[in-house]
Parts: structure tokens; sequence; C-alpha cells
């Protein structure tokens, strides 16, 4: 099919992905079309196929491409020594991460479920690498006696959770800066993970 005048792979491919990143985030996969991405993107919905097999391995490469940065971009964090000041960086770097991707990180929670069961079994199993990261630290703070958490994993999973939903309610421009808002978010994951 024609490709819209104007229209440029190296430009039309990037804003295919993000416009299906900003229609899925605001109307839900279900509700969203490959014709209305087209309409949105300026192409006839033919030229999407130049970019992406189908509406379900757009939404796979959105989540992968998503969870891709976010492990690498961790990985490169610094480490610092002993399980309270790693655990420290890992709060901070997920909040000042989560925060510039709101729009990826609400789709990565609320349409996770409509991903076919072999695309969910690769993302799944890249959650569970970061996940299993904050795990380790808790693991170690326990094995010196710095936290006592019932069980990581579980006390991994309610950490992610809080610290994630800083995103429904978090307003650029409102009463706290994100350094503020990651001041008090380690002070409470801090507490609440505590062997004193």
């Amino acid at each position: 099919m024609a490709r819209t005048q104007g229209s440029h792979s190296d430009i039309t491919g990037p804003k295919v992905r993000d416009t299906a990143l900003r229609l899925f985030a605001q109307h839900g996969y279900a509700a969203v079309s490959m014709r209305q991405i087209a309409r949105e993107v300026g192409v006839q919905v033919g030229a999407l196929y130049n970019y992406t097999p189908d509406k379900q391995a757009l939404l796979f490469s959105l989540l992968k491409g998503h969870m891709d940065e976010l492990l690498s971009t961790w990985e490169a964090e610094p480490r610092p020594d002993g399980p309270r000041d790693r655990l420290e960086a890992f709060v901070r770097f997920h909040i000042r991460f989560n925060l510039d991707r709101p729009q990826a990180i609400f789709i990565s929670y609320m349409e996770l479920r409509n991903l076919a069961p072999e695309n969910f079994a690769v993302i799944e199993a890249q959650r569970k690498v970061y996940e299993g990261a904050l795990e380790a630290i808790l693991r170690d703070g326990q094995s010196e006696g710095v936290f006592s958490v019932p069980d990581t994993r579980l006390a991994s999973y309610a950490l992610i959770a809080m610290l994630t939903g800083v995103n429904t309610w978090y307003r650029a421009g409102g009463r706290l800066s994100i350094e503020e808002v990651a001041d008090i978010y380690w002070d409470m994951v801090r507490k609440s993970v505590s062997a004193d």
C-alpha cells in the first residue's frame, strides 16, 4: 500500500509506537483499532503493517521495549555497598524511572492481561528479573540483620506496588517535587523493612 505523502520510515515507525502507546493508555487496548492508530499517525491502515505484523505484536513490542529499558537502565545504575544503601538506590531509581513514563507504566500493568500466552511469558520473565533484584537486596539485608521482613518475595511485590502507585497521583508542578516524594517514600520503605 502507498505511504502517505511526507511519511518516512525513520519517523513513522516511532510515531506508530508513540501513538499506539498513547491510545492504549487512553482508551484501552481492546477499544483501539489499527484503523484508529493509522488515522492518528496519518498513514493508510495497510501501511501500519510495514511496522508491525498486527495489534498484538504492537502491544508486545511496547511492553517488551519498556521492560528492556527498565532492566538495562537499572543494570547501569551505580550499586552502593550495603543492603540499606542499595534499597534506597532501588527506591529512588524506581520512582524516578516510572514518573518519566506514565503511559508505559499504565499499559504495563493494565494491558498485561491482553498479551497472548507466549508474549505474556516473556514479559513475566522480565518482571521476575526486576522483582528478583529487589528481593535479593531484601534477602541480603535479612542475612545481615539490617532488615526484618517475614517473606522477602511478598515484601518485594508489596514495595514495588507501593512505589509504582506514585504514578497514579503525582503531578509535576504539584506540592512536592520528585526528590521530596522519593525522600518520603524512602523513609516509609526504610521503616517498613527495618530490623531496628
